[in-house]
């Protein structure tokens, strides 16, 4: 049994888990929703392990690197980054209709790193530029801040459905947490999201001074990122300085998150130092 066959089993508990939680909200069942935090509990060990094995197989082969190198690789560890920070959060907030909205997005990432046909899920040797320390803190700290935002998507779309139904009878929409909740929660997976995400710019600057000898080139990707970053800065600026809340916050989020998907897979598409689209 190899690393790829266990992250494929993986992908299968992640859609189990994402089934239970729709299926409690739908049908309003509570030992349902305990189960299916279990579940994404077993899919992140999962995932954990496939990891690690997928690690050993390359020093196995004589390659010997972190399995953070390749689209395939970077898709499995932001699906894991993603169950990680859920499981923290259903634990905190008590709430597992959270999971209706999270862990489908940990689902759809390995489930392409696992089912597309144009993701290889070989294990390769790493270019000149990659064979550094550098990449697994860039990696890291990114990824943990994607994740962040994710579920901060996830949260914002919690928030509308529920701000839209608060004058109505859906009693599906009314058992979301509470506007305040989901706010006050958007707001700080936001802001751990930003954190995170400013130090895998400076780590990736620092990282690309060392291999290109400039800490910026304006590559598509490191553009992006930017831009990504300006969006959440300017969100995070609005909420302290001018008292955003609520729906404003909720749509820049859902804007923010869109940059985030855009520098992960749209700038894969163009000619830069960080093309890796079909790797």
């Amino acid at each position: 049994m190899n690393s790829s066959y266990v992250l494929a089993t993986v992908t299968f508990v992640y859609g189990l888990a994402a089934f239970l939680y729709v299926t409690a909200w739908i049908f309003k069942k509570e030992p349902l929703g305990k189960l299916a935090w279990w579940v994404t509990a077993l899919a992140v060990a999962g995932n954990t392990t496939g990891i690690v094995m997928r690690w050993v197989e390359s020093y196995q082969m004589g390659i010997g690197h972190a399995p953070l190198s390749n689209m395939y690789e970077s898709l499995v560890f932001f699906a894991w980054t993603i169950g990680i920070i859920y499981l923290f959060v259903e634990r905190r907030y008590k709430n597992a209709i959270i999971g209706v909205f999270a862990t489908p997005l940990a689902f759809l990432a390995i489930a392409y790193a696992s089912l597309s046909p144009n993701i290889s899920d070989r294990i390769q040797p790493l270019i000149p530029a990659l064979k550094s320390n550098w990449l697994i803190a860039h990696v890291i700290t990114c990824f943990f801040g994607y994740a962040a935002f994710a579920i901060a998507f996830g949260l914002s779309l919690m928030y509308l459905l529920r701000l839209r139904s608060k004058q109505g009878q859906n009693t599906l929409m009314n058992l979301l947490p509470s506007l305040h909740v989901l706010d006050e929660l958007s707001y700080r997976m936001i802001l751990f999201g930003f954190l995170f995400l400013s130090i895998g710019i400076i780590t990736g600057a620092v990282w690309a001074n060392s291999a290109w000898g400039t800490y910026w080139s304006w590559d598509p990707k490191e553009t992006w990122s930017l831009i990504t970053w300006f969006i959440y800065a300017t969100l995070l600026h609005a909420r302290n300085m001018r008292g955003w809340q609520g729906k404003r916050i909720a749509y820049l989020s859902i804007l923010g998150f869109l940059a985030v998907l855009f520098t992960y897979f749209g700038v894969n598409y163009l000619p830069g130092l960080h093309s890796y689209a079909t790797s």
